[in-house]
């Protein structure tokens, strides 16, 4: 071999061992890290990418170099064809990808929920989300029953009951119910989850309905006939409480309408539900 075959002091000598940087077009969902900022990309505008971590932080970066890709330098540039492209995201706030879904086989765990009125939320903020990942919820009349019907839906691993309920707090006949249910031996594949408030309507934000607070109603008065009272709504009989209800619902349309203990718990349970069946 012949050692000095090439010149050594060929301009560009110093440089030659560096990593040299690549175009690459920006793209949805390319993941990319950014002075030690990983993230997936989630948009672009007026020279700007946006990205977004996995745990929902968001920062944005100058289109150009300096940015890595699977540890290799690329530079990002605008794509060919079509403008920035603005994420869409659901009612929950997940964001939707760009694939269409595909239809998908319900998983064996399950979500119960207890109430008409709480189910129907549910689906209106988190029905999206919960198609995607193939969770179903069910309607849950009432607790009184559940360590019986716990029993007999018979949770395993890979078969998790998640239980959403009203008012669960310390010394309520809610947390006793919560605690006969994990002393029958279920603490490791059933969730009971709940808020404070004393009926899910309480969960929406008052300023939804015109409110700073949610009215607060005796406790020898029902609950809902009361609130509708206060809201100057309606207030004699079932029909009213669901057209009640409807008018209520109409003004949720997202996570942001709700509170954010809610919020908390529901997503606590679709994780919970879904953590036997997530892909490697």
């Amino acid at each position: 071999m012949d050692r000095y075959s090439r010149d050594v002091l060929t301009p560009g000598w110093q440089k030659a061992h560096l990593k040299k940087t690549r175009d690459v077009a920006v793209e949805l969902d390319l993941v990319v890290e950014f002075d030690d900022f990983c993230g997936a990309i989630v948009g672009w505008e007026n020279g700007i990418v946006l990205l977004e971590d996995r745990k929902g932080k968001r920062r944005g970066a100058p289109f150009g170099p300096g940015f890595l890709l699977e540890g290799q330098p690329v530079a990002l540039r605008a794509p060919l064809r079509g403008g920035a492209v603005t994420p869409k995201y659901t009612a929950s706030g997940s964001r939707v990808g760009d694939a269409p879904a595909t239809a998908k086989v319900a998983l064996p765990s399950r979500i119960y929920v207890e109430g008409r009125h709480d189910a129907e939320l549910i689906e209106k903020v988190w029905g999206e989300d919960l198609r995607h990942v193939g969770v179903v919820v069910e309607y849950l009349g009432g607790i009184d029953d559940l360590p019986a019907i716990v029993a007999e839906f018979g949770p395993e691993p890979g078969r998790r009951l998640g239980v959403l309920v009203d008012h669960l707090v310390p010394g309520s006949k809610e947390s006793r119910i919560a605690k006969q249910v994990y002393q029958a031996g279920y603490r490791e594949t059933v969730l009971i989850e709940g808020h404070e408030f004393i009926d899910i309507w309480q969960a929406v934000r008052p300023e939804r309905v015109g409110k700073k607070t949610w009215p607060a109603i005796p406790r020898d008065v029902d609950f809902k006939l009361g609130t509708l009272a206060a809201l100057g709504l309606p207030h004699q009989d079932q029909a009213d409480i669901a057209r009640g209800w409807q008018a209520i619902l109409a003004r949720v349309n997202g996570w942001r309408d709700l509170e954010p203990q809610l919020n908390t718990k529901v997503e606590t349970l679709i994780d919970f539900v879904t953590q036997d069946h997530l892909e490697p």
